[in-house]
C-alpha cells in the first residue's frame, strides 16, 4: 500500500495488469479485512512514529500550519470521544458542514475511530440540499462552523449540531462547543474495528429523475482509493502533493484526504477562495510536485495566461485531471507552458476512479482519451441489448463485476439499483473502445450536468423553481460552455398572469442559488409557453438540448 519510490521508473500497463492480486492489496492493510479494520489506523496510526508531515494547511488569512500523522491521531481520539459522548455509536453517520481546515480532517478521522460514517456536506449547498441528504443517511450529528451554521436552522428534525467557535463566539442553546469539548477530551481513544463491508462514507450522488441518491462507500473501498493514487496519480515518496478539489465532493473526500493518508503521504488543504494566481502561489511556496483537480480549473489558469504560469513553469512533475473530458488543448498548454503532462482519469461517486492514463504505468497516452481500466478492473462497452461490443462500437461503459476485484459499489442507500444487472454496473456514460483498448467518450447517457467540475441534476433545479409561486412547469438541461463545458439553463412555464420580466428571471435565479448553492443555479433562463413531453407526460430534455446547440452552431 506504500507509495512507489522516488526511482522514475515506471512498470508497464500490460505487466501490472498481467500481475495483479488483490491478496497483494490486501496484504498492505495494517488491518484484517476477514476479521477487523479501523479508516483511521489505516489512513493515520500506521503511519506514526517518524514524526512525519500529514497535513499541510494554508488558512484564509495566509497563515500555514503543519500537522503530523501524531496530531492527526491524536485529534482523532478527541473527535472520537466528543462524538461518544454526544451519543454516536458504530455504524452511525457523522456530517461535516466545514470548509477546507483542520477541523474537517479531524472530523472524517475521528468519525472512522469511533467506527462511524462520515457524510461530506458541500459549504456552498443551501438548507433543502443539506435536508435531504441529512434525512437519506439518518445522520445522527452535524459539524460545522458559525459561518455555516444558520443553513442548519429550520430543518426538520435537525441532528444533534457540535460547532466551531471563533475566539469570542458562544455556542447556540443545545450545541456541542467542539473545541472546548475536544480539549477536555482524552487524547486517546482505541479504534473501533469494522469489517469490510461496513460502511466508511455515505455520499450522495444526483440523479435526473429524483433526489440525490445515497451513495454507502464500505471499507473496503480504501484499497481502490490507494491503487489510484499508487497507479494513476503515481504519487512517489518524494512527492509534495496537492489535490485542489474540495472535500465535499466525491474527487476530494476519497482522492485529496483518504487516498494520500492511507498511502502515508502528506496532503494540503487551502482555505481559501481559489484563483489562477492562488493556484501558483501555492504551488510555488510548498513546493508542489504533483497536483490534481478539474479541467475548469486549468482552464482558468491558461486564461490567465503564460505570464502567470511562467514562475512554476518545471516544478510540477506531473497533473492529474478529474470531473470531466479534459480538452486537447489544455494538454498541450501545459506542455508548453508548464513543461509538465496532464492525464484525464474517469471516475464517478459510485465507483471511484477506473479508467485512467496512468501516470504510474507505462502505456499510450492519447489526446481525448479517458485512458485504460485501472489494474483490478474490467470494464466492457455495452450495447443496447447488454451484449459487449468491439473497438469503434459505440455502448455504454460498464464495469465488469465478477472480474473487476477492486470494485466497491453494490447498490444505492435503501434503493433498487437498476443500473447493476446481468453482471454489469452502467455508468450511464457513452463510450467506445479505440483499436488500442483506450476509451473514448461519446456523451451522456442521462441528463446530469458537468459545469465547472460539478455535477449538476436537473431534478434539483426544477425542484427549487417549481417551488417559487410564479413557476407552473419547469425543465432543465446543461447546455455547451467554453469556460464551463456545459451552464445550468432553465425553461420555465410561469403561473396565469405572471409577465416573464428580467426582473423576475433574476429573482428566480436568486432563489435556487439560496435553496441550493452557488455552482447549481441557471446562468439562462428562459421563459416558455410549454415543454416538450411524451404522451406519458415526461419531459424530452433532449430535444430542448438539440434546438439550444442548433441555436449556437447558428449564432
Amino acid at each position: 500500500m506504500n507509495t512507489r519510490p522516488d526511482s522514475g521508473t515506471r512498470p508497464s500497463y500490460a505487466e501490472a495488469v498481467k500481475l495483479f492480486r488483490i491478496e497483494n492489496a490486501i496484504a498492505g492493510l495494517q488491518g484484517d479485512i476477514a476479521t477487523g479494520l479501523n479508516a483511521c489506523v489505516e489512513c493515520c496510526d500506521r503511519h506514526c512514529g517518524e514524526d512525519r508531515i500529514a497535513l499541510r494547511w494554508i488558512a484564509a488569512d495566509g497563515r500555514f500550519e503543519t500537522y503530523s500523522f501524531e496530531d492527526l491521531r491524536e485529534m482523532s481520539a478527541r473527535m472520537a470521544a466528543v462524538l461518544r459522548d454526544a451519543g454516536v455509536q458504530p455504524g452511525d453517520v457523522v456530517a461535516g458542514l466545514l470548509p477546507r481546515t483542520p477541523d474537517l480532517v479531524a472530523t472524517v478521522l475521528g468519525a472512522w475511530r469511533l467506527g462511524a460514517a462520515y457524510q461530506p456536506l458541500f459549504t456552498a449547498f443551501g438548507p433543502k440540499a443539506i435536508e435531504h441528504r441529512l434525512t437519506t443517511a439518518a445522520t445522527r450529528l452535524v459539524v460545522t462552523d458559525t459561518a455555516n451554521r444558520g443553513k442548519l436552522d429550520g430543518i426538520a428534525d435537525c441532528p444533534q449540531v457540535a460547532v466551531v467557535l471563533k475566539e469570542g463566539e458562544t455556542a447556540p442553546d443545545g450545541d456541542i462547543d467542539l473545541r472546548a469539548a475536544m480539549a477536555a477530551a482524552p487524547a486517546e481513544f482505541a479504534p473501533v474495528q469494522r469489517g469490510a463491508d461496513d460502511l466508511m462514507m455515505m455520499m450522495s450522488t444526483s440523479g435526473t429523475t429524483g433526489l440525490p441518491k445515497g451513495v454507502p462507500v464500505p471499507m473496503r473501498a480504501l484499497l481502490a482509493f490507494a491503487a489510484y493514487m499508487r497507479d494513476a496519480v503515481d504519487l512517489r515518496a518524494g512527492d509534495t502533493f496537492w489535490n485542489i478539489a474540495d472535500p465535499g465532493w466525491a474527487y476530494g473526500l476519497y482522492y485529496a484526504i483518504t487516498g494520500p493518508l492511507v498511502l502515508g503521504q502528506a496532503t494540503i488543504l487551502c482555505e481559501g477562495g481559489f484563483t489562477a494566481q492562488s493556484l501558483c502561489d501555492t504551488v510555488e511556496r510548498l513546493g508542489v510536485t504533483s497536483l490534481a483537480g478539474s479541467p475548469t480549473a486549468f482552464r482558468m489558469l491558461m486564461a490567465a495566461g503564460p505570464e502567470v504560469a511562467a514562475r512554476i513553469k518545471g516544478q510540477l512533475r506531473v497533473v492529474s485531471s478529474a470531473g470531466e473530458p479534459l480538452n486537447p488543448e489544455v494538454i498541450r498548454w501545459f506542455d508548453q507552458n508548464l513543461d509538465v503532462p496532464i492525464h484525464d482519469h474517469y471516475g464517478q461517486t459510485e465507483l471511484g476512479m477506473v479508467v485512467n492514463n496512468h501516470h504510474g504505468l507505462d502505456h499510450p497516452v492519447r489526446a481525448g482519451s479517458a485512458g485504460y481500466a485501472m489494474p483490478g478492473y474490467r470494464v466492457a462497452v455495452l450495447d443496447e441489448a447488454g451484449r459487449e461490443v468491439g473497438p469503434n462500437e459505440p455502448g455504454t461503459l460498464a464495469v465488469d463485476i465478477a472480474n473487476s476485484p477492486l470494485l466497491w459499489f453494490t447498490g444505492y442507500h435503501n434503493k433498487d439499483t437498476p443500473a447493476i444487472a446481468g453482471g454489469y454496473y452502467r455508468t450511464g456514460d457513452s463510450v467506445e473502445f479505440e483499436p488500442d483498448g483506450s476509451i473514448s467518450f461519446i456523451g451522456r447517457d442521462d441528463d446530469v450536468i458537468t459545469s465547472s467540475g460539478y455535477r449538476i441534476g436537473p431534478f434539483d433545479v426544477e425542484s427549487a423553481l417549481l417551488e417559487h409561486p410564479a413557476v407552473v412547469d419547469v425543465a432543465v438541461i446543461g447546455v455547451p460552455d467554453p469556460e464551463r463545458t456545459e451552464i445550468v439553463k432553465a425553461f420555465v412555464v410561469l403561473a396565469d398572469g405572471v409577465e416573464g420580466t428580467p426582473e423576475l428571471s433574476e429573482e428566480l435565479r436568486l432563489h435556487v442559488r439560496g435553496r441550493l448553492s452557488a455552482h447549481a443555479y441557471p446562468r439562462a433562463l428562459d421563459f416558455v409557453a410549454d415543454l416538450p413531453k411524451t404522451p406519458s407526460g415526461k419531459v424530452q430534455r433532449f430535444v430542448l438540448r438539440k434546438a439550444e446547440v442548433e441555436k449556437q452552431a447558428q449564432a
